[in-house]
């Protein structure tokens, strides 16, 4: 089994799991999704969630090399900037992001200084790349489907951070009517996670424990778990009985909450926009677009 430690972190506003990953024989450590409260109703942003995390790394003694993003999130703004000011760090994403910006450079009409090109992050990881934290190995897996960047990272091939591609077995599956999304690219992609060792421990971004299930917010299962009991994806399921599901029910869901800020702010690598000539910062709210 790995060494990796694992401390979860739940937002309750957006039922997001944020984790710290680290190597106790280094101290080396990851923050993976973090998450900026956002009042929607004021238009406030606070740091209050993501200053948990920041408090775990410090008393802990660790020292952060990555800040990951699994993927361009549609339901919190991410605090990566915040933390990354605090401990330093890079943050990292995968190089699909180049295909999100520019969707939502258009959708948003962002200003012209606004590249497409992901250099607002500090890493952009490819489909296969390895990395490291500490002595944890790091393999980066390209999970599209959901939206075209989203990644899952395989920790010494024994845990496997999903991001959105997959929720605990009574959920199911990411919804794929974003712009880029694919339910068919979604099967695949997590057919590539499922074809891991049952044992392979799935920690997920969020969880929505189905009503009368009387169980609390959980965020890990495994391969094997996901095979015997998903109730969208278990072995066996074709492709196309997925996508005739998953696209049905996409067209009963409606936009999720706080996607019109996230987006604009996460493909900045979590930054904000650049204030206009009075110095005041403005998120954009397109009508009848979504």
């Amino acid at each position: 089994m790995s060494n990796a430690v694992v401390k979860a972190f739940l937002d309750d506003d957006s039922e997001t799991f944020s984790y710290v990953l680290h190597c106790p024989a280094t101290q080396q450590a990851a923050v993976i999704d973090p998450v900026l409260d956002f009042d929607y109703k004021s238009g406030r942003t606070s740091t209050v969630g993501a200053q948990r995390l920041v408090d775990y790394i410090e008393s802990e003694n660790l020292q952060l090399q990555w800040i990951l993003e699994t993927h361009a999130h549609a339901d919190h703004l991410s605090a990566a900037p915040f933390i990354k000011q605090q401990l330093g760090g890079q943050i990292g994403i995968g190089e699909h992001i180049r295909e999100v910006q520019k969707i939502f450079k258009e959708v948003f009409n962002l200003e012209k200084e606004f590249l497409p090109n992901g250099a607002q992050f500090d890493r952009l990881f490819a489909d296969g790349e390895q990395f490291s934290i500490g002595e944890l190995s790091v393999r980066v897996l390209h999970t599209p489907g959901h939206t075209p960047a989203d990644l899952a990272y395989i920790i010494d091939e024994q845990l496997a951070f999903v991001g959105d591609t997959l929720f605990m077995p009574d959920v199911g599956t990411a919804r794929c009517d974003f712009p880029g999304g694919s339910s068919a690219t979604l099967f695949d992609s997590i057919q590539k996670i499922l074809a891991m060792p049952d044992s392979t421990q799935i920690y997920i971004c969020h969880d929505y424990p189905p009503e009368g299930s009387n169980r609390g917010h959980e965020y890990v299962t495994t391969v094997g778990t996901q095979k015997r009991e998903s109730k969208h994806v278990p072995a066996g399921t074709s492709a196309a009985d997925f996508v005739a599901m998953r696209d049905a029910r996409d067209a009963t869901l409606s936009m999720p909450r706080l996607i019109l800020p996230s987006i604009q702010v996460n493909i900045r690598a979590g930054n904000l926009p650049p204030a206009d000539d009075s110095g005041k910062v403005y998120l954009k709210l397109p009508l009848n677009l979504l």
